[in-house]
């Protein structure tokens, strides 16, 4: 649990200090730097994508993932959650619900998504060896800075997210590592990383709209087909 206590520490630190001295950034310039993030989370989405070794398991998670996201309204969940956090803790912040919203959880998906997010935790919870996960936070809260500065205060708030996601799967990392092989880690990579592409076109980039929250389920989907497809005896690429 140490790595994401970290990890929450950083993001949390990070955040402050952009909601501090953001308003001395020129605005050009904060524009530039999301930007930059944009397109690097739209390339490392990609190349967690090119991880898979069949891209039809990818395919069907996303779909699958999405209808359920869509029934389940996952997107729209988070986005309550996030106008409750606002109007409870930051009534008076700059930007107003949208703006919180929108920082809450663009940061959370930035910081949740990725094999880090979950590679990192099942490490930590076996062994206490948080090595990876302090790489993350290093990201996650020059990330903060950035975030905060032009987003607002909602970033703080997807600590929590964070502190639930990743101290989750610390506490069952041994379940967790006792299911997952190689082949399910690398279907689940590769999946996270085409949510970040969607993440990075609509929140970071500003291309195209997309709920990108409403297809988390497919992260639980893909590993599932490939133990599915296991027990059948069926080659993972064909």
């Amino acid at each position: 649990m140490f790595g994401t206590l970290l990890n929450v520490a950083t993001i949390l630190a990070g955040g402050l200090l952009g909601l501090a001295f953001g308003a001395r950034l020129p605005e050009r310039m904060g524009q530039t730097v999301v930007a930059g993030l944009g397109l690097f989370t739209v390339a490392y989405g990609l190349n967690m994508f090119a991880q898979t070794s069949n891209a039809i398991i990818v395919l069907f998670s996303v779909l699958v993932g999405g209808l359920l996201g869509e029934w389940w309204q996952i997107e729209e969940g988070l986005s309550r959650l996030g106008a409750w956090l606002q109007g409870r803790f930051a009534a008076g912040a700059e930007g107003g619900t949208a703006r919180f919203v929108r920082g809450f959880l663009t940061a959370s998906l930035v910081y949740g998504i990725g094999p880090m997010a979950i590679l990192g935790p099942i490490q930590d919870g076996l062994t206490g060896d948080f090595s990876l996960l302090a790489i993350k936070s290093t990201l996650d809260g020059f990330a903060s800075i950035v975030f905060a500065s032009t987003l607002g205060v909602g970033v703080l708030f997807s600590s929590l997210v964070i502190l639930v996601l990743q101290g989750s799967i610390a506490l069952m990392a041994q379940q967790v590592q006792a299911f997952f092989t190689t082949a399910m880690i690398s279907e689940l990579s590769a999946t996270g990383g085409l949510l970040l592409l969607g993440m990075g076109i609509s929140s970071l980039l500003e291309i195209k709209p997309i709920r990108v929250g409403n297809f988390l389920p497919a992260l639980a989907i893909a590993p599932l087909i490939v133990a599915l497809l296991a027990h059948l005896g069926v080659p993972l690429e064909f």
